[in-house]
């Protein structure tokens, strides 16, 4: 689905910034820590701490074509590291290889855990969107749409209304359905995912 497609590049992009920045980042912490308070020794292990998750997380995006390998990894990395970026990422990796192998159950608990971490940076929000497709897959609508509501960033707001749109089509509620698609399609959405024009067509057609 497009907008899947679309959530799947904004978190490559997220982890690419990790990938290159999140060691400097935490560099700067560190240093700017160890400037004001001279805690060399502990911004000396702060770096290593920093570069080590980085490496470690980069060791588990490679098997991200084996989603039992990327679960079983993920409570090794918590257990060893406390870098909350890298954290949210490899959660998002946990969720998305659990819907992969079936367990709608696990990817619904991990979607809620990386929400209530509110890791900010998008991550939070595409989070929410996935957890609203987790909870409809399994019946759950009304539920979804709720868990759509929660989305309030405006980068994702025709995302979030194409979703409202699908589900209230589901429902039956063609015409709030309608509203949904129209708001999509205002909000640039079309961009996105140009099966959107088409499914609010279809519904005018109705």
């Amino acid at each position: 689905m497009e907008v899947y497609s679309t959530e799947e590049q904004q978190v490559d992009a997220i982890k690419q910034f990790w990938k290159d920045n999140g060691t400097a980042i935490m560099i700067g912490a560190v240093v700017g820590l160890g400037g004001l308070y001279g805690w060399n020794t502990y911004s000396a292990k702060q770096l290593e701490s920093a570069e080590n998750a980085s490496a470690a997380f980069q060791t588990i995006t490679d098997k991200a074509a084996q989603p039992q390998a990327v679960i079983d990894a993920a409570p090794e990395f918590a257990k060893n590291h406390s870098e909350a970026g890298y954290q949210a990422l490899l959660d998002m990796m946990v969720a998305k290889s659990a819907v992969e192998m079936g367990d709608l159950a696990k990817a619904e608990q991990t979607f809620k855990q990386i929400i209530a971490a509110k890791p900010g940076a998008g991550i939070e929000s595409v989070a929410t969107l996935r957890l609203a497709r987790v909870q409809a897959e399994q019946g759950n609508v009304g539920i979804a749409l709720e868990t759509l509501e929660q989305v309030t960033d405006a980068a994702f707001a025709a995302q979030r209304d194409e979703l409202k749109g699908d589900y209230l089509v589901r429902q039956g509620d063609i015409d709030n359905a309608r509203v949904a698609y129209q708001a999509a399609i205002d909000k640039g959405g079309v961009t996105s995912s140009p099966a959107l024009t088409m499914k609010l067509d279809n519904l005018n057609k109705a």
